[in-house]
């Protein structure tokens, strides 16, 4: 019971603070794995990879997949539940307050503020999975060697992929099969 419990109250404050959609959740979720010891950066890694190609919002996604690896299937609805009630509460009670404000200087303000702080959090995000993805840190400190700093075939994909994504523009389910092909392909 204190497993779900925790499940709950470590996702609402997730959903309460992540401004911005699922990117905006990762620095949460990278301090909350750090905390716990739920799971790894290389396990947001993971997650990253699955919820972006699966249905549905990727913070949703991941607090589902967090909680049923903790406690199973409940543990997965609990750590939804909590991802989104503060979601829930908010939307309710700021559309019963916009009602009455909505043409006000003050409100247009506040969320014209709130775009940088989102865009902080998503750039934050994408640094934080390109240095997991890309670099190669606890060989580079046991070597120190600049060859070791980086992962090669990850940058030459990377590289290959935003080339790619520039000149021929196709619809990005195309995008992440590739990826999940040439991946299949680097772990034989």
């Amino acid at each position: 019971m204190i497993l779900y419990l925790r499940l709950w109250f470590e996702f609402f404050k997730v959903g309460l603070f992540s401004v911005g959609g699922g990117l905006a959740t990762l620095p949460f979720l990278s301090d909350m794995g750090q905390r716990t010891g739920w799971f790894s950066a290389n396990d947001i890694a993971d997650m990253i990879a699955v919820s972006e190609s699966t249905p549905g919002p990727m913070g949703i996604n991941m607090a589902t997949y967090v909680g049923n690896k903790m406690a199973g299937i409940l543990g997965g609805i609990v750590a939804t539940l909590g991802e989104i009630a503060p979601a829930i509460i908010l939307i309710l009670i700021i559309a019963r307050i916009l009602k009455q404000f909505k043409e006000a200087k003050v409100v247009q303000n506040i969320f014209y503020g709130l775009r940088p702080a989102s865009t902080g959090l998503i750039a934050a995000a994408g640094i934080g999975v390109a240095k997991i993805a890309l670099l190669r840190l606890d060989l580079f400190h046991k070597t120190g060697a600049f060859m070791d700093l980086l992962n090669w075939k990850l940058v030459l994909l990377a590289a290959v992929i935003y080339i790619t994504l520039v000149k021929f523009r196709k619809h990005p389910v195309l995008y992440i099969a590739a990826a999940a092909a040439v991946g299949i392909i680097f772990r034989l």
